[in-house]
């Protein structure tokens, strides 16, 4: 059987441990005691706390970005105008998948994307690279056209709405241990129905 390398034994503590106290209830003696490696491990191999959390932060990310990319190109290749619906369905499926409802990694998942959004440390805002930006960007974009009429600052209030209600949602659904179908596909099908009638609602104040 393989050994887990240090690297990924600290990588793995460190998302359990962010995603139940948060950036800086979490030490990092805390995270090499879970990992089982000596004090120096996170300066070795990450440089530091705020790296660590960077690279926990991308490696939870990162195939949700992907595969959020993967599906926008697919509307753009179908049309240069894709509908609200279109584009939730793009942005929040891909969260669904990487969070399954009573999986315990969806659930920390979940936690830990709640803790990058809430957390008041600069650390949890810090993380992101051009990879990341990339794929931000272009659905605000995509949502701009989209939706014309609407100031940028309050698209993107909509857009992280969209992360918090979906994340939250899967924490919970975790917690309870449904036996229900809502854990699902119909649980996907409220949430773009939910949050496209939300991305399309007038400005404020108009």
């Amino acid at each position: 059987m393989a050994t887990i390398d240090t690297r990924t034994q600290l990588l793995d503590a460190a998302e359990h441990l962010f995603a139940e106290r948060g950036y800086r209830g979490t030490s990092v003696r805390a995270i090499t005691d879970r990992a089982g490696a000596n004090l120096a491990a996170v300066a070795y191999h990450f440089g530091s706390k705020a790296e660590l959390l960077a690279a926990v932060a991308r490696r939870v990310i990162e195939p949700i970005n992907a595969a959020q990319a993967a599906g926008l190109d697919r509307l753009l290749a179908r049309t240069p105008g894709p509908a609200v619906a279109d584009l939730v369905a793009a942005f929040v499926g891909p969260l669904f998948d990487e969070m399954p409802a009573g999986a315990e990694s969806g659930a920390r998942t979940s936690r830990l994307i709640v803790t990058i959004l809430s957390d008041p440390a600069e650390e949890t805002r810090a993380w992101t690279g051009p990879a990341e930006d990339t794929v931000r960007d272009r659905f605000v974009a995509a949502f701009r056209q989209a939706l014309p009429g609407l100031p940028a600052e309050e698209l993107w209030f909509r857009l992280r709405g969209i992360l918090a209600v979906t994340a939250v949602d899967r924490v919970n659904l975790y917690n309870q241990r449904p036996s229900t179908s809502g854990s699902g596909e119909a649980a996907r099908d409220w949430a773009i129905t939910f949050l496209a009638a939300a991305m399309s609602a007038p400005p404020t104040g108009t």
